[in-house]
């Protein structure tokens, strides 16, 4: 499946009239370079992402605009390559890159300074780093690795979205640019020395072609969440329209072909984009069908009369939203993110759509005028030497902007700990309100306090099916063992019972394993299919619990865990619970104390940035009681279904009080995203854990 929402766009990164990447010489139509028809396919696929990136109810599928971009830009760069090559019997590296820093790197830097100096005054404080860091990957054209980081980064599941994570494929098509004329050096020196024809050429991205698209669907069906972002899975997509080149270099269609392919291939797309959503499995299969059709929409070339698909792509409207596609795609999503953070809101507004939409237009328009016609027309690149000077000068230049971000987020600092003023959920009962300006810790630090076993690496990871004993924490030699197992909402219990696991000799082993729920039913792993990986870890887990006889399990799991089936409601909640249930059963058998800790509470998803919004008044973040507890928990139907073998305690009345979970108790922040807990408040519920612990096992 897709990452999230904002990882689906692509600019049209592709040259324009002008920019040597036309159109190659065809015997069969003449010296036909410039390409209207491509020029108002790009306007069509960058349509297709800024209506699906303003509203995505609109145009569910119009992140397939990636795709058509990809295509256009393997065709057209493929064309300069084999044209050049052909015609001079070489490719001239320098040449070529100076063409790219002079049509790519000047409105890209324009964009991205922009942007980041916007960011320093619009965006809260907790979001400058993860941007600071973003902008440098931009403008390095590294961000698609980095958010291939950051898509298989448990932890960073709830980042939220910069305004530069459009960049990612900018940067795929860059990498695309290193290593596609290395291939076209190779031929020529192959045509010249060995008389090599086009076929070996087509022969070598045919074989590349194949490859890529394999390692796209074997990702993609495997529910990789980086493949959305790997050149290797998007290769494929540029050299589809670099076979093309090749192809059409040799003579076109007929014309009576030519005529239903355009149509065909536009229809592909439409279909692509209205009927693809979320859920699709991508790239993988389903992006063949918005490339084929890019393709068959190149292929057709420029059939003559109105009847024809390129005589509506070339006409003027669509050639001037192509002329300015470029900065079009550059600009619209940091207007769309900056404004969502200015207005607070999740989803634009209708006068929000207009608003954005007209004003990424105009800057799109003033760029093009600007920027980037001059530095093509006038020469202002001229040689490697000066666009290695531009690339290096745009480097900089945004690594300052990120540096001052970077600054301001160090000199934010944070408030040091005083237990007669950050009391925790001893203040849960107070009627007086916790203070933003005491709270502990900072909104900018609350992200990373986490439990040991992240850094300690006894955090499974989503992979992982393996368990063993050699995560130990409290008293390494102590009589009693205490083992923990469950996902993420079990470790957050940690920091508590390694409190608890000092007081009282305690040797507690830890099997926590990230999105895996400790029941035996199969689990689904988000949108990926199912998790069988978290099953084989569970039953592996029970194995270990039955030889190390522990005196005491611990257990909890997060209520938004699913069954793999497609059921839902109280369907589903009985079916984690049988699963729960089987586990238990079989650790109870043998003496074991079981103690399961219900879920705790969920909050807001943007609670960090709403409390370094909202420092004066923290009660904005809070969260209805109703809402936060809204989420039944399967543990507690398997407690009845095992029969008074195993105890369920309850701690959400340490986070909620009178009808409302605050974010802030006792001047403690409470959670580290919209459901963990921050290591601080989870360590200051130790006492009432151990109490509650006793009174359940008597």
């Amino acid at each position: 499946m897709r990452p999230n929402l904002v990882w689906r766009a692509t600019p049209p990164t592709t040259p324009r009239p002008g920019d040597g990447a036309e159109h190659p010489h065809s015997a069969s139509r003449g010296d036909r370079r410039f390409r209207p028809e491509v020029q108002g396919l790009r306007a069509v696929a960058v349509l297709l992402v800024l209506v699906y990136h303003l509203d995505p109810r609109l145009l569910p599928g119009g992140y397939v605009g990636v795709d058509v971009f990809f295509v256009i830009s393997g065709f057209l760069i493929t064309s300069l390559l084999l044209r050049e090559a052909t015609e001079h019997g070489r490719v001239g590296l320098r040449r070529f890159y100076v063409r790219r820093v002079r049509r790519l790197l000047p409105a890209s830097t324009v964009v991205l300074v922009a942007t980041g100096a916007a960011a320093l005054v619009l965006l809260p404080v907790t979001r400058l780093t993860d941007t600071a860091w973003q902008l440098v990957a931009s403008a390095a054209y590294v961000e698609n690795l980095y958010l291939a980081d950051q898509a298989v980064d448990y932890l960073a599941a709830e980042t939220p979205p910069s305004p530069v994570q459009h960049f990612w494929s900018l940067s795929v098509e860059e990498q695309f640019y290193v290593v596609w004329p290395l291939l076209f050096m190779v031929w020529a020196l192959a045509r010249r020395r060995l008389r090599a024809s086009t076929g070996l050429l087509a022969a070598i991205l045919g074989a590349l072609f194949v490859l890529s698209l394999a390692t796209s669907v074997l990702l993609a069906l495997e529910g990789t969440a980086a493949a959305y972002f790997l050149p290797t899975t998007r290769a494929w997509e540029l050299a589809a329209g670099g076979l093309l080149a090749v192809a059409l270099a040799r003579g076109s269609l007929p014309v009576r072909l030519r005529l239903p392919l355009g149509w065909l291939g536009l229809v592909a797309i439409a279909a692509a984009a209205a009927f693809y959503d979320e859920g699709t499995v991508f790239p993988g299969w389903a992006a063949a069908l918005p490339v084929l059709g890019a393709v068959a929409v190149i292929a057709a070339e420029d059939s003559p009369g109105l009847p024809a698909a390129s005589a509506v792509l070339g006409t003027a409207p669509a050639r001037f939203v192509g002329d300015i596609s470029y900065s079009l795609y550059l600009w619209h999503w940091p207007l769309i993110i900056l404004t969502l953070a200015v207005t607070g809101r999740e989803r634009l507004g209708v006068l929000d759509v207009v608003l954005v939409a007209a004003l990424s237009l105009l800057l799109a328009w003033g760029t093009k005028v600007w920027v980037e016609d001059p530095v093509r027309e006038r020469g202002l690149v001229p040689d490697g030497r000066r666009a290695l000077a531009v690339a290096l000068a745009g480097l900089l230049a945004v690594s300052a902007v990120a540096a001052v971000g970077l600054v301001r987020v160090e000199r934010s600092g944070s408030v040091s700990f005083d237990p007669d003023v950050h009391t925790g959920p001893a203040g849960i009962d107070r009627s007086s309100p916790s203070s933003g300006a005491l709270m502990y810790p900072a909104p900018l630090d609350a992200a990373e306090d986490l439990p040991a076993v992240y850094d300690d690496g006894c955090q499974a990871s989503q992979d992982a099916t393996s368990p063993d004993a050699s995560c130990v924490y409290g008293v390494e030699d102590a009589e009693r063992t205490v083992a923990v197992v469950g996902d993420s909402h079990s470790a957050q219990w940690i920091p508590a019972l390694e409190e608890l696991a000092l007081e009282r000799d305690w040797r507690l082993v830890v099997f926590t394993k990230s999105a895996c729920a400790f029941t035996d039913t199969m689990t689904a792993q988000g949108d990926s299919g199912p998790y069988e990986e978290c099953r084989t870890w569970n039953r592996a887990v029970v194995e270990e619990l039955l030889d190390l006889r522990p005196d005491l399990v611990f257990t909890s799991s997060s209520a938004m865990a699913d069954p793999a089936e497609d059921v839902s409601g109280r369907d589903a909640e009985a079916l984690m619970a049988e699963g729960m249930s089987r586990l238990w059963d079989r650790v109870g058998e043998t003496g074991i104390d079981v103690v399961m800790i219900r879920d705790t509470p969920r909050t807001r998803e943007d609670v960090l940035e709403c409390l370094a919004a909202n420092v004066d008044d923290v009660s904005q973040c809070d969260q209805s009681e109703d809402e936060a507890l809204r989420l039944p928990d399967p543990q507690e139907t398997a407690v009845r279904m095992i029969d008074g073998d195993a105890a369920l305690i309850d701690l959400s009345d340490r986070f909620c009080a009178r009808g409302t979970c605050p974010a802030v108790v006792g001047n403690v922040v409470v959670y580290r995203d919209s459901h963990h807990m921050t290591g601080t408040y989870s360590r200051m519920l130790s006492t009432v854990l151990g109490e509650r612990v006793d009174a359940a096992l008597g």
